[in-house]
């Protein structure tokens, strides 16, 4: 008989009872609005057989959902595991049942939104042209052929059109915009890529573009973009309007065109990005790694900075004397048609004078462009918010952010406890960047810019008020840097909240902190940067900040010397080669004031300074002993931009034989108690070696490795000495890619565990985040020893 078959007249057992269906209701939090997340989730619920809806409100998304529970909890996983690309889940969580909601139903449908409600709902990030719009956009077949404003819920603008919570068009300046048929249909298909796609449109019904010269004539749409090209191609400037502002473009192989472009633009030495319309076009100039070519087709679409070809087409002033180039890839459909069109790569760089803010406006960028455009390809969306183009460099460990703005910003980052109130924190004076602290999340505002000038200062102030309203409400306290002259300290005061003032360094360790979810416990945090407000008073910025059970000691420093002219010597690497030699009683001061072009009376009004410390500050910062040592090698004699002098350095020193390098040492002093630090790295021994290698004939680049060689002993060797198994770096001077490099392998070759940023720059971009966590732990100032 067969085993499997049962016996004749047997009674055959009853099937196991079906499992009752469940109807639960949940909580998707994260970036899940403006990112087709509502479309995932009601496709993955109708293949699913699940009744309910899904809406979003002020929190982010909310389902009820009924059916039995294996298929929920199926669900449940596909919302954590298979959600868009764009979104990011922070967490799933079931939610007591509310009988005051709406029952499941029968089927599965997109609800309205619900406005009510504190704001926890992440702003989504602009996103790069997705490819399967980029394929439509040339399909001449498709409806939306070289239309410059496709878009689905995987693409387009977001951040920058957005201007109330939960994301939807009504609340977006989309909203002037009242979508054809056509859109509608799509907009109201489950199947479409556009099923609640919010800017939604078609040359029939959304925003047109148009080119205008200096002199007035206008044409509109395609004929606009040709017309442009056609400029372009002759080497003129063209102001266009895209996603979060306007770019000057310019032919980026026309030596005379980008010569213009720095005059009017009033940019003498500083790089200029360059756009590219593919990766074959960028890899023709550059050296594009794997991970490269994945950050400049993300998503986000940085700009990347990348190791230059020698000898290639593009012209030598984009970045004069800079073995990297800032490369980036057409993101919008606007972009992508120009440079199909002009069929070259095209400098693209913010559209403004040096140091202000980006134009946004139509009318203003006619008024503030009008003596450096040549002409204008504007559009009429309008633009909510500014947004620059954000910036990272391939590393070892993954990109280093250099600027944070569109494609990541405003992502938020979680705290590790729960903040009471809505905390504002200002951030710094330079690269500034705002954030808005509330429950357990800190918000990001994108790079705002330094905050020197007025025209940036109200950027600030307007980015402030906006996250405010944006994100639910009114400030209930402030969180500030400590130097009483910041423009976002003032601005602090103005506003009569309570709150704390955060030292510089232990904001910068905080943000990395925060990053990694750590402890302020049984880390060293070493910040380096090029000033920031110390707690005795002087400029800080080679700090090594030891973090036990929640407090912070200022356990090591680089030795200080004086700054002849205080800020002067920040715009002058010559000065600050003086005060290092003045400091290290150097003979060769005379001689070498005169090398670097000052005369006799100059010099000694310098050293007259130094001597009777006479408006010559104290500083223990790493990146004025890189400008100190750039002068000191002829590397670069002054600061044009931001960092010029230690570019110059990192950049002779990355094309040096390694081997060659002589070793040069910093040693580790301790110190006296009462003297501002346990220990020191003492800079002179390196210093005096390297003058005297150069006398010797050594080259300033294999000097310049070995600078950075022993920099990063030198804070390994202070980490030995710190007895904790964890080392933090933070702060401007790990943008650079050597240095941090080196230093990293120098921790792990001691077994130390080494966290770097990851999602945060590591320069004052990161204050604002520092700040917020420190605001949790009310951590805010480093103790003296």
């Amino acid at each position: 008989m067969n085993a499997d078959r049962p016996e004749i007249g047997a009674v055959e057992p009853a099937p196991p009872p079906r499992p009752a269906a469940r109807e639960i209701l949940l909580r998707v939090r994260g970036t899940v609005q403006g990112v087709g997340f509502r479309p995932f989730v009601h496709r993955v619920a109708t293949r699913l057989a699940l009744s309910g809806w899904v809406r979003n409100d002020r929190q982010g998304v909310l389902l009820r959902v009924a059916g039995s529970p294996a298929r929920i909890e199926e669900l449940e996983r596909a919302l954590r595991d298979e959600a868009p690309a764009a979104a990011h889940v922070c967490s799933v969580t079931e939610l007591p049942p509310d009988p005051a909601l709406p029952a499941a139903g029968v089927g599965f449908t997109i609800a309205d939104s619900d406005e009510t409600g504190a704001v926890e709902a992440a702003i989504p990030p602009d996103l790069a042209l997705c490819p399967a719009c980029r394929a439509e956009l040339l399909d001449p077949a498709d409806r939306r052929h070289r239309y410059p404003f496709i878009n689905c819920t995987q693409c387009g603008p977001r951040y920058a059109i957005v201007e109330a919570l939960p994301y939807d068009r009504p609340g977006t300046t989309m909203r002037v915009f009242r979508m054809c048929p056509a859109c509608q249909a799509e907009y109201d298909d489950p199947a479409s890529r556009r099923f609640h796609a919010q800017p939604n449109a078609c040359a029939r019904c959304g925003p047109r573009v148009t080119y205008t010269s200096v002199g007035g004539s206008s044409v509109q749409d395609d004929a606009a973009i040709a017309r442009a090209a056609q400029d372009l191609a002759a080497g003129r400037i063209v102001a266009v309007k895209g996603v979060g502002g306007y770019h000057l473009l310019v032919d980026a192989t026309s030596e005379a065109a980008v010569a213009t472009l720095r005059e009017r633009k009033h940019r003498e030495e500083k790089p200029l990005a360059v756009m590219f319309a593919d990766l074959a076009a960028v890899a023709a100039v550059a050296e594009v790694s794997p991970e490269a070519g994945q950050r400049l087709t993300s998503a986000a679409a940085p700009i990347v900075l990348l190791p230059r070809r020698a000898g290639t087409a593009l012209a030598a002033g984009v970045a004069p004397g800079n073995p990297w180039i800032g490369a980036l890839l057409a993101y919008t459909p606007l972009h992508v048609l120009l440079l199909e069109a002009v069929g070259r790569p095209l400098v693209a760089t913010s559209a403004n004078l040096s140091d202000e803010p980006l134009c946004t406006d139509n009318a203003e960028a006619h008024r503030r462009l009008a003596g450096i455009a040549d002409a204008f390809l504007d559009h009429d969306r309008p633009i909510a918010h500014p947004v620059d183009d954000s910036v990272l460099r391939p590393a070892a460990d993954g990109p280093v952010l250099l600027r944070r703005a569109r494609g990541y910003a405003p992502s938020p980052l979680a705290l590790p406890g729960r903040l009471a109130g809505q905390w504002l924190c200002v951030g710094a004076q330079m690269k500034n960047t705002l954030a808005v602290a509330a429950g357990e999340r800190v918000v990001l505002s994108p790079h705002i810019g330094d905050l020197g000038d007025a025209p940036t200062a109200e950027v600030f102030r307007r980015t402030s008020d906006m996250l405010g309203d944006l994100l639910g409400g009114e400030f209930t306290s402030v969180a500030c840097d400590r130097h009483p002259d910041y423009t976002s300290t003032r601005y602090a005061a103005s506003l009569h909240l309570p709150g704390v003032a955060v030292q510089h360094h232990l904001a910068h360790v905080l943000a990395c902190l925060l990053e990694h979810r750590r402890a302020a416990d049984g880390v060293l945090g070493v910040a380096w940067d090029g000033t920031g407000y110390g707690e005795d008073g002087t400029v800080w910025g080679g700090e090594f900040l030891l973090l036990r059970d929640q407090t912070a000691l200022r356990f090591g420093r680089l030795k200080p010397f004086r700054l002849p002219g205080g800020e002067a010597a920040a715009r002058d690497p010559r000065r600050v080669a003086l005060g290092l030699l003045h400091a290290m009683d150097d003979s060769r001061y005379d001689a070498t004031a005169q090398r670097l072009g000052f005369s006799l009376g100059e010099s000694q009004v310098l050293r007259v300074m130094l001597a009777r410390r006479l408006n010559a500050a104290v500083t223990s910062s790493a990146g004025r002993l890189f400008d100190g040592f750039s002068a000191l090698m002829g590397l670069a004699l002054r600061n044009r931009f931001e960092g010029q002098a230690p570019l110059a350095v990192e950049a002779a020193a990355t094309g040096a034989t390694a081997g060659a390098a002589p070793d040069l040492v910093l040693p580790v002093q301790e110190m006296a108690p009462g003297q501002g630090a346990v220990c020191e790295l003492d800079w002179r021994p390196l210093v005096s070696a390297a003058l005297a290698h150069r006398q010797n004939g050594v080259s300033p680049a294999e000097l310049a490795f070995g600078f950075h060689r022993a920099l990063a002993a030198g804070i390994a060797a202070v980490a030995r000495r710190a007895g904790v198994g964890t080392v933090a770096l933070s702060g401007g001077c790990f943008q650079n890619l050597l240095l941090l490099e080196l230093t990293v392998a120098a921790l792990r070759a001691e077994k130390f565990e080494v966290l770097t940023h990851r999602h945060l720059p590591p320069n004052d971009g990161n204050i604002a985040a520092g700040q917020a966590l420190a605001a949790c732990w009310n951590l805010t100032s480093v103790r003296l020893p």
